[in-house]
């Protein structure tokens, strides 16, 4: 079947990561797999539209398309609404303030709010992350969809650290552990210096939606942040019209 013209304008996006954020013409051409010629049209009808921009080494994506990735539902009215609980959070930490939505078995983050003394963290907007190896994809996991668990359980885990959780059976046992907890917590599952605690947010069904976390050093009691944490999640659930004093679905798998 031949390939629609569409379909080649995405693999021009496709080429693009947060590794290779920019490419010359030649990068482009090989990364996606098309000719130099075609490369080179699709590239100039991305880069008149905006799509598309020059860089001082070559091609990056341009900021017309980020208007565009604003307009999306999901992020557009969770970050209205989650700004206040975010910035009350990041005021009283001083820390990396993160706050994420699942997309199939992926996290992706929509907003970060980060001081200057706090810990680099391996995140930025729009980034797509492994649910199974950060607190707030834990939380997203523990509280999706059984075939969305299962999934994830069946296939390969990446080991980011030694401590990530990379068996199925452990990782069955922590979302057991997460939905009765309320929260989420990872020491060194993505870097071994970063300690991170995360908590569910509920839309106005109950079902939990996001999830809000923490990320801070690993010499940090992470323990006081559990508080605020879980005080802040069910701030945006409340203000997204989730049921008064809901605490968290025990949905999923069993433990």
């Amino acid at each position: 079947m031949r390939e629609s013209p569409a379909r080649r304008l995405l693999r021009v996006f496709e080429a693009f990561s947060a590794h290779h954020p920019e490419l010359n013409l030649t990068e482009i051409s090989q990364r996606c797999g098309l000719p130099i010629s075609t490369t080179h049209r699709l590239v100039g009808e991305l880069l008149r539209w905006g799509a598309l921009e020059r860089g001082p080494g070559g091609y990056r994506i341009g900021l017309r398309l980020w208007e565009v990735a604003t307009l999306a539902p999901r992020g557009l009215g969770l970050r209205d609404v989650a700004w206040p609980f975010l910035e009350d959070l990041y005021l009283a930490t001083r820390e990396n303030v993160l706050l994420a939505v699942r997309d199939g078995t992926e996290i992706v983050f929509v907003e970060r709010l980060s001081g200057p003394g706090a810990i680099t963290v391996l995140t930025t907007l729009g980034r797509r992350r492994s649910l199974h190896a950060s607190s707030a994809g834990l939380t997203l996991l523990a509280h999706a969809p059984c075939e969305v668990q299962e999934a994830v359980l069946a296939s390969p885990l990446r080991r980011y650290t030694a401590k990530t959780i990379a068996d199925p059976v452990r990782l069955r046992r922590t979302l057991a552990e997460i939905r009765h907890n309320g929260f989420a917590v990872c020491d060194g599952h993505m870097k071994l210096d970063a300690v991170s605690v995360a908590a569910p947010i509920e839309d106005g069904s109950g079902a939990v939606t996001a999830a809000l976390s923490v990320v801070v050093s690993a010499s940090t009691d992470h323990r006081r942040l559990v508080p605020a944490v879980v005080t802040a999640a069910r701030g945006v659930s409340r203000a997204l019209g989730a049921p008064h004093g809901k605490r968290g679905r025990r949905q999923g798998l069993a433990g």
